[in-house]
């Protein structure tokens, strides 16, 4: 199945287009580039017919809405395969669901980059490439942080930001050190606990919505859409 890289079905004003661009031609990490490209040849079996992205995957939903969902990195069969962020694999199986279900996501899946998903808010990773075990270096994710602090600054309209596990939730605390005195140990990664940022910004965490994490009920789908709709009430 050669799926169309087409954008979401947002229109993105000039500077995020750019940006975008920027980000998918990026290769500098040379690990990272090579365990991107090494997976998009080898493929899983069951997407051996699958035309993978391989590259860097930005952010894609409403630049100009109020929540910022950030997560750690694509997933090596998820958004390295379709180019789109919590895209084509469980942790987007059940996020998604969520979301629907909240009324912050248009469907209750997302497959691909042609899908026909439309978000209320933007979604982007810390890490545009996918990490090798999941895991990128710290070099790797200060590589990044320009790109993350570029699409934040541009938000104009941005008020809470939704960490997805600790990376993401500390990726955005970094941001705001580039420009405020801020002490990390004073942000504790706590699922369902919100800071409020000296830039004006809600910083919320929440166990993201791996697998692993789902099978062992560390996150439900009734914690996830409990929590979703208090943020609703803070937008």
């Amino acid at each position: 199945m050669n799926i169309p890289h087409t954008s979401a079905k947002v229109i993105q004003p000039e500077t995020f287009r750019k940006l975008e661009q920027e980000i998918i031609s990026c290769r500098t990490c040379t690990r990272l580039v090579e365990f991107r490209e090494v997976v998009a040849q080898r493929k899983r079996k069951s997407y051996s017919n699958w035309d993978y992205w391989g590259k860097p995957v930005p952010g894609y939903g409403d630049p100009l809405g109020k929540l910022l969902i950030l997560g750690l990195a694509p997933a090596a069969h998820g958004g390295n395969r379709t180019g789109r962020v919590f895209t084509g694999d469980k942790s987007a199986d059940f996020l998604f669901r969520c979301l629907y279900h909240v009324g912050l996501a248009s469907q209750p899946n997302s497959d691909h980059r042609d899908d026909g998903l439309i978000l209320s808010s933007y979604m982007t990773a810390a890490v545009k490439c996918v990490p090798p075990g999941d895991k990128p270096t710290m070099e790797e994710r200060k590589n990044c942080a320009k790109f993350l602090s570029q699409e934040i600054s541009m938000m104009d309209n941005l008020k809470v930001v939704l960490g997805l596990g600790k990376i993401g939730f500390e990726a955005c605390l970094h941001h705001v050190r580039q420009s405020f005195e801020l002490r990390m140990k004073d942000f504790p990664f706590i699922h369902g606990v919100g800071y409020d940022l000296p830039n004006g910004l809600r910083l919320y965490g929440a166990y993201h919505p791996s697998p692993r994490n789902v099978n062992t009920g560390r996150i439900t789908f009734e914690m996830m859409v409990k929590f979703l709709n208090h943020l609703k009430k803070e937008l």
